[in-house]
């Protein structure tokens, strides 16, 4: 038995891509917290239109602490490709300070972040900042963040969000969390990161395939696909505790899960009329309902943002295409015209683009589907894309493929001039999904 990369185990719409699945019973070991086994090295290529001209200043305190603070935040605004970082002076500034601008506005800075990291006595951290405009000369506003020494790294992430959206408008993605699958030998395991792949931890191990994780609205839970029983089964997985339950384990297969934005009931393909069709499935339990009655091979079906409709996969038309439901009228609309094979579809979350992999003279790339002018647009130059998912501001996709012989996940820009490798060490490494942005 294979298993296919990308959500579905229907035959006619596997990828390009696929993991060969053993049928021996082992149990699935959940693992300790845990540092990833291998780090990843930030590359980025391409910039946006115009890019902001950001100075982060050297913290007061930040000396000697790990992470470092600025550093984390810079590299965040720099992995966006929407700013460009302008070297630090050599003097700390702290917030509560008043700086002399005229050295930044010197350095062609728009835009100075001060900040300061102290120890308090019970161990923690205080990490406050404040952002200049150093062009108007105008405070910009600054917040603090206690937090455990564990955490400094999440404080980080989080000025980079604050700098993020007072300076583009739009909410930054920097302090959420991604979640990947790695397969290295005969095992296989399900990771939880930051959004630049920093701080990964293991979430479960297993000698069998795991694939298809997807996060919950509320980030606490990942639902994924376990071989672990001889076929494919469906399981929760609470991220804090590392408890999981199962949650779909019907006859033949069971698989590519999507949440309800209200985080109440998933989608799921399952075979229980012989053939791939999708259903309804309430998180606490209770029959399936089928929302299909079809002969196609129907699967990878996901939630638009809303909840009141569905897009998904089918071979209805002849091959697989991916189409549009509204789930009370259950009237289904093809959605995909270019080519012959589309497949893994994901909705951004103001339900304006389409993202999905297309197969043309035998590559996979990742396209995006303008769903309101039907224009669909290319945005890799790789041949073997797979898996996308939206950042939940929806400025930015992550994605799996091979790049320079390498396995690797990228994030793009929505026009695909700003892409971001996070190369790993040789391995296996597939199945992205990006987490929400944290309540």
């Amino acid at each position: 038995m294979s298993s296919s990369s990308s959500r579905s185990v229907a035959p006619c719409v596997l990828p390009r891509r696929r993991w060969l699945v053993g049928v021996s019973a082992a149990a699935v070991l959940a693992s300790p917290v845990g540092r990833a086994w291998a780090q990843f090295r930030v590359e980025v290529t391409g910039v946006g239109l115009t890019q902001i001209p950001v100075a982060v200043a050297l913290f007061r305190g930040s000396e000697g602490v790990q992470p470092n603070v600025p550093a984390v935040v810079r590299a965040d605004l720099e992995r966006s490709g929407l700013f460009r970082s302008i070297d630090p002076l050599p003097q700390a500034l702290d917030e509560n300070t008043r700086p002399d601008l005229a050295p930044w506005r010197d350095r062609t800075a728009d835009a100075l972040v001060t900040g300061s990291v102290n120890r308090l006595a019970d161990g923690r951290y205080d990490v406050r900042f404040r952002l200049w405009d150093v062009v108007r000369a105008q405070d910009l506003g600054g917040l603090s963040f206690p937090v455990p020494a564990g955490d400094l790294r999440l404080a980080a992430h989080r000025i980079a969000d604050y700098v993020y959206e007072k300076l583009i408008g739009a909410a930054g993605s920097f302090a959420t969390r991604i979640a990947y699958v790695s397969k290295q030998g005969s095992r296989y395991n399900l990771w939880v990161a930051d959004a630049d792949g920093e701080n990964a931890q293991s979430a479960l191990a297993s000698p069998e395939p795991i694939i298809s994780p997807v996060w919950s609205p509320s980030g606490r839970e990942l639902a994924y696909v376990s071989f672990e029983a001889r076929k494919p089964v469906i399981y929760t997985h609470d991220i804090a505790t590392g408890k999981r339950r199962l949650l779909a384990n019907f006859k033949g297969s069971n698989s590519a899960p999507s949440w309800s934005p209200d985080g109440r009931q998933l989608l799921a393909t399952l075979t229980l009329g012989g053939g791939s069709q999708i259903y309804l499935l309430d998180v606490q339990g209770g029959e399936p309902r089928r929302l299909l009655q079809s002969s196609s091979i129907d699967t990878e079906p996901v939630f638009a943002p809303d909840g009141r409709s569905m897009f998904f996969v089918s071979d209805r038309g002849g091959s697989p295409q991916i189409y549009r439901m509204d789930l009370q009228a259950r009237n289904p609309q093809r959605v995909t015209f270019n080519g012959n094979y589309n497949i893994s579809p994901a909705i951004s979350p103001d339900s304006k683009t389409l993202a999905y992999i297309a197969r043309s003279g035998g590559a996979f790339k990742l396209h995006a589907l303008d769903l309101a002018s039907g224009v669909s647009t290319p945005l890799t130059d790789t041949g073997a894309d797979e898996s996308p998912s939206f950042a939940p501001n929806g400025q930015s996709i992550i994605y799996a493929t091979k790049h320079q012989g390498r396995e690797a996940l990228m994030t793009t820009s929505l026009d695909g001039r700003i892409k971001t490798r996070l190369a790993s060490a040789p391995g296996d490494i597939r199945e992205p999904a990006w987490g929400p942005l944290p309540r």
